[in-house]
């Protein structure tokens, strides 16, 4: 039997890099999966990558829109039952500048997708778990959540706001069987990289790029797949006694 056959996961940020290669596994794994992200062509062609319309859906949502993030949790009830898994990792960069040349709304953007966002689907995805007995819920972090980064104060600060949000949230449902943690990836091979490569040296990616490499112990940047197999093994029986944990998935970079 796959490991996740019959249970349903929603994951947040599903049209990108970690969100996609999450949806592959979890769905390879016999999950059903609903990919939640805002822009629909973008989930038609995750979606469509993935290949498998029994298993996969997507939900056009906004994540810092209480009404919206409802929305979702209820279309996922609806289509598949239950919620056994939330993958919380819808996540925008922001620009890269120094805190004084840094616009006070992209600021509360950032705030907004990668805080708010995440706080509202655990308000409106728990009730649910708690209803059917637990589940298990997995929040994206970042390197940037356990150490600083100059120049991105704003990342910076909703990544370790994320880390403080699940040791609270894991303290709060820890006895009623629903086990948190975060995920926090050092640079991964996805389109966010690439928009802060052009941000630390604008026309000079691939030196930017090279430093970054140099700076991980492993000499590379993670892939997606490399993220998406620890989120399924927090979501496993296999990690039943994990919960309130920051699990790095960094090459290293975190024991620098």
């Amino acid at each position: 039997m796959k490991k996740f056959e019959n249970k349903t996961v929603i994951i947040t940020g599903g049209a990108g890099g970690i969100g996609l290669a999450a949806g592959r596994l979890f769905a390879k794994q016999g999950a059903h999966v609903l990919l939640v992200d805002l822009n629909e062509k973008e989930l038609v062609t995750a979606a469509e990558k993935i290949n498998d319309a029994e298993k996969v859906s997507y939900y056009v949502a906004d994540v810092t829109q209480e009404d919206q993030v409802n929305n979702y949790v209820n279309v996922a009830i609806e289509r598949y039952g239950s919620i056994d898994c939330f993958i919380n990792n819808a996540g925008i960069e922001g620009v890269v500048a120094p805190i004084i040349d840094s616009p006070t709304e992209h600021f509360d953007q950032v705030i907004a997708v990668n805080v708010r966002g995440v706080w509202l689907g655990l308000k409106y995805v728990i009730p649910n778990m708690l209803k059917n007995g637990g589940g298990r819920i997995v929040m994206t972090s970042s390197l940037a959540g356990i150490k600083g980064t100059a120049n991105i104060s704003p990342y910076v600060t909703s990544k370790h706001a994320v880390v403080g949000m699940m040791r609270s949230v894991s303290q709060e449902y820890a006895a009623q069987g629903i086990r948190i943690n975060t995920v926090n990836p050092a640079p991964i091979e996805t389109r966010m990289m690439r928009s802060l490569e052009t941000g630390f040296a604008p026309g000079a990616e691939a030196a930017a790029k090279e430093q970054l490499n140099k700076m991980m112990p492993m000499g590379r940047y993670g892939e997606p797949e490399e993220v998406a197999s620890l989120m399924a093994f927090l979501c496993s029986d296999e990690a039943s006694y994990c919960t309130g944990g920051v699990y790095s998935v960094d090459g290293g970079a975190s024991a620098l």
